[in-house]
């Protein structure tokens, strides 16, 4: 089995070293472009895709247009069996359909739930206890290929995105072995998706990350955990927009209506919701760097409503 990886951040590391390490012929690691980063764009950034790539010394393509034809050619000639998509882009068909066995991509959710970019954070701020991962075989429709693999993953209540995450990132290998080696053994059990079960995961933006207060206690918290440590769940405090990255709710009476806000100047930020309140642990407000609440109280002065 000669094997096509595609992959570009940290994520997607798991899955091409168990692939690796299984003893799978990776042809080819195809990933993002270098970029330039750091104090004052000086720095050359490579995807932790590409540096592991260049420790196991295997061969690397970063292809600006993935419909270019020097690419394709390129591709072409590797003679791939088959292509394996963890965490990259969308392929065009001439990419996906190449591979006399397919392409299987991994997905960050029980397909066919939660479609889309971001399957992680919807999750969490949907208020799930569960999702999972999903290896399937790629066709026209983002993430609607027939579905291979399936493992389910227990979210747990004070879970952030990034902690589901690191936890789902080695259970997504797990599966992209079982998908390779099933591949490779013949023992293939495709199934259609059910389109009545399908929900989104749109792409996270400034509109959908905003922090909506007049939603209850527990609806305020799931979206500032399911939005850390990025892009961050956001309101503005002192006038300036703040990204809150840690919090704790309480179902109680109180005078602070929905989204007005008091602190006691010790250690939190109360913020009134529909049922409760939001008590702020940790946040950055622009212009200054990511702290406790704690630590910004001593010295900065909060206006409240």
């Amino acid at each position: 089995m000669k094997v096509v990886f595609m992959g570009t951040p940290e994520f997607a590391v798991p899955s091409l070293d168990i692939l690796y390490q299984a003893g799978y012929d990776i042809v080819g690691v195809i990933t993002a472009t270098d970029k330039m980063g750091g104090r004052g764009q000086k720095t050359l950034i490579e995807s932790d895709v590409k540096k592991y790539a260049k420790d196991k010394n295997l061969n690397i393509l970063q292809p600006k247009n993935l419909k270019s034809p020097k690419f394709n050619a390129t591709l072409k000639a590797l003679e791939a069996d088959i292509q394996i998509v963890v965490a990259f882009r969308m392929l065009p068909e001439m990419v996906w359909n190449m591979p006399p066995h397919g392409t299987y991509n991994l997905h960050g959710s029980l397909l066919p739930k939660y479609r889309g970019a971001a399957p992680i954070n919807w999750a969490i701020i949907n208020g799930d206890l569960t999702t999972g991962v999903t290896s399937f075989k790629l066709k026209h429709e983002i993430d609607t290929g027939s579905l291979l693999y399936q493992k389910e993953i227990p979210i747990y209540p004070f879970d952030s995105a990034g902690d589901l995450h690191d936890r789902m990132k080695w259970i997504a290998a797990e599966v992209v072995l079982d998908t390779v080696n099933a591949v490779k053994d013949d023992k293939l059990n495709l199934k259609a998706q059910d389109e009545s079960l399908v929900s989104h995961a749109p792409k996270l933006n400034s509109e959908n990350t905003k922090i909506d207060f007049n939603k209850t206690s527990k609806e305020v918290y799931d979206h500032i955990r399911g939005l850390n440590p990025y892009p961050g769940a956001w309101m503005k405090i002192n006038g300036k927009k703040t990204k809150v990255y840690e919090a704790e709710y309480e179902v109680i009476k109180t005078d602070l209506l929905a989204g007005i806000l008091k602190s006691d100047n010790k250690t939190y930020i109360h913020i009134g919701t529909k049922d409760g309140l939001i008590k702020i642990k940790a946040l950055k407000i622009s212009g200054k760097k990511m702290m406790l609440t704690k630590e910004l109280l001593n010295g900065y002065k909060i206006m409240e409503d």
